[in-house]
């Protein structure tokens, strides 16, 4: 949740922030690459290494290399990107995927891709062994700074009352 101030902010009167509700997007897209004429590791690194800071630097996207590591002619790529309009995710992804079709070293394969809203993300607090990630101690505290954070706790002493829910 971001905090907003209020229509009247700044002209003399405190008043409480709004409370905006933000939806978070991830964008995932995922391909193979075939590089053409790769005799050796070093070859395929230097194209895959071109591509991922052409479209980090690009796009401000995460590029990494996730499958295909010890193949000299094959590199499974991933990219993603957060934002919170789905729309704007929808097409970068189709602007990366024009971009790809373009490249001279490789040829793309594979392409799959998805948006996913933050709301589908899992919320589990245990891990895949059903172990719990946090101890009870650390989940109450945890608890407890989330609670001083929405002001559900009363004033923080530190900043006291005139500040609180103003920003």
């Amino acid at each position: 949740m971001i905090l907003r101030p209020g229509p009247a902010f700044g002209s003399g009167q405190r008043r409480r922030a709004q409370s905006v509700s933000v939806t978070m997007h991830i964008a995932v897209l995922q391909f193979t690459l075939l590089i053409r004429g790769a005799t050796s590791i070093k070859d395929k690194r230097r194209v895959v290494k071109s591509l991922k800071d052409r479209l980090h630097r690009e796009h401000l996207v995460s590029v990494a290399e996730v499958e295909h590591l010890d193949s000299m002619s094959a590199a499974g790529m991933a990219v993603c990107a957060v934002n919170r309009d789905a729309h704007y995710l929808q097409g970068l992804l189709d602007t990366i995927v024009a971009k790809l079709g373009q490249l001279t070293d490789a040829e793309v394969r594979n392409v799959s891709r998805e948006i996913i809203a933050g709301g589908q993300l899992p919320a589990s607090l245990t891990d895949d062994d059903g172990v719990p990630l946090w101890s009870e101690a650390e989940r109450r505290e945890i608890d407890s700074i989330a609670d001083l954070d929405s002001g559900a706790i009363g004033p923080d002493p530190l900043i006291g009352n005139s500040l609180r829910g103003s920003l």
